[in-house]
């Protein structure tokens, strides 16, 4: 179970955090565990909820135990409205979920296909950048079109042309930009979602008028249509639209941790000179692990309290909202040596272990864990090589990271002019990360 016993004063429950957790964003949740000393759970109360924030050296296991907390009705209207979707895998719980997550990790973790899509990004952006040579652009606008295209063509996603990809790039990149705040960026998110669900049903349910191919799906598109959920029946095309989405939006969304590996190179000359040689081996995918646990991503995952859950000592109602807290577990000191420090060296030579880096969720990966982390992982290694061995510079900017933002990005977008020879120089230090 979740460790117990905390130290000193119990918590308030009775306060709500919401304007703390708007203003203080990735600091929030840190900052409400110092605040309240110990391991046990920390309650609170959030958008008017109850709350408990699991932390501890049992907290990931604990909270991706399925027999402590459950999905269903847990993401609220606006979060499944941009950046999941209704019905999506997300959603479910016990067979439904398992059967639907058996899908994601058939078509997301086979060694092969992992390969495939870092290969084929990797080629993109090789072209694209060639293409750019001596112009100055938003590293973050190019990465988003590079794995559109990527995708699009991995994935066998129906219906795209040139300018059908740049409005995927942009729509993704909208979804997980708007999810977590109010006002026009959710709303572009909103209608991003529903531009690329309306699209992506329609072609479902063109696929599947025509005659069923011969043999089993050849790309994960085909997959998804022909897939049979727990009940035996296909999904449904919304659904099916739903789920081709949550594999393309997250992908389109590493542009946010290639623009982080350029944050990175920029304040590092050596670290860009060894991804460039990646030497030792295997340093581009430590340096892949370092982005994904150094720069803030996914602040904090939610779930449910089931109907008779004890935690520490005490029956938590029926529904309470149970966190678990990413960007702070990233940078437990009791987890990470010096863990404000950018150290690619510490993933060299080994795994990471399940439990300790979660930028994308933890537990088993047949639970609730991200299907995709190894195709983040090898399309960010992949991507950091190539941008590493491509000579150019960086003008002078705002690359300070607003923690206060979910999610963030240097505030300039990390502009950059390729084609230069030279090794990364700020003309200004200015980023405030590190």
């Amino acid at each position: 179970m979740c460790p117990s016993n905390p130290v000193g004063a119990p918590p308030r429950s009775g306060a709500d955090r919401t304007l703390g957790l708007l203003l203080k964003g990735y600091g929030w949740l840190p900052g409400l565990r110092r605040d309240a000393p110990g391991d046990g759970p920390v309650a609170t109360r959030l958008f008017g909820r109850p709350v408990r924030v699991l932390r501890g050296p049992d907290a990931v296991a604990y909270f991706y135990d399925e027999q402590h907390a459950r999905r269903a009705g847990a993401l609220p209207g606006p979060v499944l409205d941009t950046l999941f979707g209704r019905g999506a895998v997300h959603t479910l719980d016990g067979p439904r979920h398992r059967a639907r997550k058996s899908m994601f990790l058939s078509l997301l973790t086979a060694p092969e296909a992992v390969e495939a899509l870092a290969r084929g990004a990797a080629a993109g952006f090789r072209e694209r950048l060639g293409e750019q040579d001596g112009a100055e652009v938003s590293l973050f606008d190019e990465g988003a079109l590079v794995l559109a295209r990527a995708v699009r063509d991995w994935a066998g996603l129906p219906g795209y042309d040139s300018a059908g990809t740049a409005r995927l790039a942009r729509d993704c990149v909208a979804m997980v930009d708007g999810f977590a705040t109010p006002g026009p960026r959710h709303l572009r998110a909103r209608r991003a979602r529903a531009r690329q669900e309306d699209l992506l049903g329609a072609e479902v349910v063109r696929v599947r008028a025509a005659p069923a191919p011969a043999g089993p799906p050849r790309t994960p598109f085909e997959a998804v249509v022909a897939h049979r959920d727990a009940d035996g029946l296909p999904l449904t095309p919304a659904t099916a639209a739903v789920e081709l989405l949550n594999i393309a939006r997250p992908t389109v969304a590493i542009t946010w941790y290639l623009t982080f590996a350029a944050h990175a190179m920029c304040r590092r000359p050596a670290v860009r000179r060894r991804l460039a040689a990646d030497e030792p081996v295997g340093f581009a995918t430590a340096f892949a692990h370092e982005v994904r646990r150094f720069y803030p991503f996914v602040p904090f995952v939610g779930a449910l309290a089931p109907e008779g859950l004890v935690l520490d000592g005490e029956r938590v109602p029926d529904g309470t909202l149970l966190l678990l807290d990413v960007y702070g577990r990233n940078h437990d000191p009791a987890l990470w040596e010096e863990p404000y420090r950018f150290v690619p060296d510490r993933f060299l030579g080994t795994s990471p272990h399940t439990d300790a880096l979660v930028p994308q969720g933890g537990g088993p990966r047949d639970g609730h864990r991200c299907p995709g982390e190894d195709i983040t992982v090898a399309v960010l290694a992949g991507l950091a090589r190539e941008l590493a061995r491509t000579g150019f510079t960086v003008p002078e900017q705002d690359l300070r990271i607003p923690l206060n933002r979910i999610p963030p990005r240097p505030r300039d977008g990390l502009r950059i002019v390729v084609g230069s020879e030279r090794d990364p120089v700020l003309a200004r230090e200015v980023c405030g990360h590190d």
